[in-house]
């Protein structure tokens, strides 16, 4: 595999496993609604360098930490989940602005930070990257060659970070139809469906304790 190519499929890896909406994307949208694209960047961004971490363990093959993450799923989980429903029921009862502010630097450092521990509190995230990694053959080309394992990395962060920029653009172009009132409804529903996914991982740890 070469240089170029290791690259170009770590970027499309770090796209497909970030387009999905999840509790991230929701949060990025929400933020770019309510603080500008800036902000709904940062949070993308802060999932972007998680996967990036995440594609490192898996490009090098580090089973020892993968294990290590697979064993203590369950307290990943709860931590994970518990800060969903934080997170949810505070978006909830947040209340907008009348008119919405640009981030600042200190806003924007804890988009980023928030969303980084979020990401890595979620198990699957690794998983999916020794899966795809192992199905394509990727983990023993990247481990036989450092460059190669560089590249990989660095097109999965690459192709992550352009899904989450894609993202808040095509939200921020619709920034300015939502008022005080639509705004209030943007939190309102972000806040269900985020702390929706945060019972949800609550309630698998219930069920595999049975």
């Amino acid at each position: 595999m070469t240089e170029l190519a290791a690259f170009g499929r770590g970027a499309v890896l770090g796209f497909s496993i970030a387009a999905p909406v999840g509790p991230i994307g929701v949060l990025c949208i929400r933020r770019t609604l309510a603080e500008g694209r800036l902000s709904g960047l940062a949070t993308g961004l802060g999932a972007a360098a998680a996967d990036g971490l995440y594609g490192a363990v898996a490009a090098l093959g580090l089973t020892w930490v993968t294990s290590l993450l697979v064993g203590q799923q369950s307290w990943i989980k709860l931590v994970g989940g518990a800060f969903l429903v934080w997170l949810g029921v505070r978006t909830f009862v947040a209340r907008p602005s009348d008119r919405a502010a640009e981030a600042g630097a200190t806003g924007l450092l804890g988009a980023f930070v928030s969303t980084f521990g979020l990401t890595l509190t979620n198990p699957m995230t690794i998983l999916s990257f020794v899966a795809v990694f192992a199905g394509l053959g990727l983990g023993a080309e990247a481990t036989a060659s450092p460059a190669t394992a560089l590249l990989l990395v660095a097109g999965v962060v690459v192709g992550s970070a352009a899904w989450w920029l894609a993202l808040s653009a095509a939200v921020d172009l619709l920034r300015g139809r939502f008022d005080a009132a639509g705004l209030l409804w943007v939190n309102r529903f972000s806040g269900i469906v985020i702390g929706g996914f945060g019972l949800v991982a609550l309630a698998s740890l219930v069920s595999t304790r049975r």
